[in-house]
């Protein structure tokens, strides 16, 4: 499991921030989750979910709630306090006992100073630009304080955010983004694709870009229960058509929410939605929660999260509709990304719905690397590529160790060859794919009429996709599978509908068992 982003002692707890959360066993507070009234606790699951499983939570022994989700905001909390929660495991009834996920000391913070960008000249009617008054009010926001986005549409440019602070969008509260490209000047330094480039900014901007450095800008919310919306697919048109070639106008748009270098991020609560080009992107940054969200994206490049030689994600509790992938973990693109060489390591995507979008993706640029990806518990519709790890002979790199457990899927595909975004020399050998298990999926909604696993390795010696495992896995009727060039796969406990064994096309493989 990815380590824990906060210290624990066998004497005693230490924090590595003031008034941090304290970590005992897997119970943990979500990376800016704590605040002065709430903070939203997360755990490893203490069994499989066909246990049947109900988690209690108490608060200084007190029963405060109950789940069947690895996750719980406790609300309602004193400013200024400190608790102690933990987190029970009870077995359905009869089931066997199992061990409770522990205990969690909190202190919560001080009442957060709150800055409205009314009092800054901001007016919410959908049509005054607000791009200055926005930006003041964030400049003057004190140390730890809140810059609040009230009920109404407020129309804006990119603006820049700053540690220690969050920007907080009530209900009924939209931050709107302007469709005109020259609000979202000056140029800025960032990656896209893969490479570092210049592109236009983007809606919220945190941090700046440095390959070699450690974060620069940290401990940042952005949460509420209000709408941040973009130009979409107007700002996406306008900006391509400055371009003589598209393909240089589709790597100038900006993002809809940028993280640079940062440390210690949450953003929750949100419904985000017309993106120009990829929704929430992070890049060299660590300890980011993305949970509650409601994401949906229908312009070209529209992706939802992407995590980008970036370390300990948690998204989790949140909805994916999207004009491409849902999700897709990165680490740059050869050659650069070979050179920079900052893997994306430690992602957690648990409880979260996947209605449209081209996949729940890992790649296609990852030659940085990728590994300790854990996805469980999570529902996709009928995704085009359905959960996907993906790459070409020229990334370089490696995706290694993950495992995708109780969930429901449509499909399962290790592509080793893309006929989009392969511009760029060579590395100097292909990727390493190993280490991937998957275990308790429900693939029975799958279409049978085309495979429903795929699992393809790289032509060099040396270069097959290893050490693959399906354990419990149901198929559809009449469902095939495919192994091309993979070495040490195995199936057990794979089954259908009918009883009949899937077709197994296996070619170019060593040691597979069915």
């Amino acid at each position: 499991m990815p380590p824990r982003f906060l210290l624990l002692l066998t004497l005693g707890f230490i924090s590595l921030l003031p008034r941090a959360a304290y970590a005992a066993g897997s119970l943990m507070i979500a990376p800016q989750s704590l605040r002065s009234d709430e903070a939203t606790l997360i755990w490893d699951k203490a069994a499989p979910a066909s246990a049947g499983l109900t988690y209690e939570v108490l608060r200084d022994g007190k029963l405060v709630g109950t789940t069947l989700k690895t996750h719980f905001t406790a609300k309602g909390l004193a400013p200024d306090h400190r608790y102690v929660f933990k987190v029970v495991a009870r077995p359905a009834a009869g089931g066997q006992t199992v061990p409770a996920p522990g205990k969690l000391s909190v202190h919560t913070r001080a009442k957060e100073p709150v800055v409205s960008v009314l009092d800054h000249g901001a007016v919410g009617d959908g049509s005054t630009l607000n791009t200055h008054s926005i930006q003041a009010a964030i400049d003057a926001c004190p140390l730890g304080g809140v810059v609040l986005i009230p009920e109404g549409v407020f129309l804006t440019g990119a603006l820049t955010l700053k540690s220690d602070m969050t920007l907080l969008i009530a209900k009924g509260g939209v931050l709107k983004g302007s469709s005109d490209p020259k609000d979202y000047l000056p140029f800025n330094r960032n990656r896209f694709e893969g490479w570092e480039m210049d592109t236009y900014a983007s809606l919220l901007n945190a941090g700046t870009l440095d390959r070699a450095g450690p974060a620069n800008i940290r401990n940042l919310s952005i949460r509420g229960e209000g709408t941040l919306s973009g130009g979409g697919r107007k700002l996406s048109d306008a900006t391509i058509a400055l371009y003589p070639k598209k393909v240089d106008g589709l790597r100038a748009r900006g993002r809809l929410v940028l993280l640079m270098n940062a440390e210690n991020v949450e953003i929750s609560g949100l419904t985000i939605e017309e993106s120009q080009c990829w929704t929430l992107h992070y890049i060299y940054s660590e300890n980011i929660s993305l949970h509650g969200l409601t994401i949906r994206s229908r312009v070209h490049n529209g992706d939802g999260i992407d995590p980008d030689s970036s370390k300990n994600s948690y998204i989790f509790n949140s909805s994916f509709d999207t004009g491409d992938d849902c999700i897709a973990i990165k680490s740059g693109k050869n050659p650069e990304g070979n050179a920079v060489n900052r893997p994306t390591e430690n992602v957690r995507v648990f409880d979260c719905r996947f209605d449209a979008g081209h996949g729940i993706s890992i790649g296609s640029e990852m030659s940085g690397g990728v590994r300790g990806v854990l996805v469980e518990d999570c529902v996709a519709g009928p995704l085009i590529n359905g959960f996907q790890i993906k790459a070409t002979e020229e990334r370089g790199g490696f995706v290694e160790d993950v495992t995708v457990r109780d969930c429901s899927l449509r499909q399962i595909t290790v592509y080793t060859k893309l006929a989009y975004n392969n511009d760029g020399q060579a590395a100097p050998t292909p990727p390493y794919f190993r280490n991937f298990r998957f275990e308790n999926i429900d693939l029975t909604q799958a279409d049978p009429k085309k495979p429903v696993i795929i699992v393809n390795g790289f032509q060099a010696e040396g270069h097959e996709t290893s050490h693959v495992s399906f354990e419990n896995i149901r198929l559809p009727a009449g469902a095939t599978v495919q192994v091309d060039r993979s070495d040490d796969v195995q199936f057990a406990h794979v089954t259908t509908p009918d009883g009949s064994p899937p077709t197994y096309k296996i070619t170019r493989s060593s040691k597979v068992s069915h």
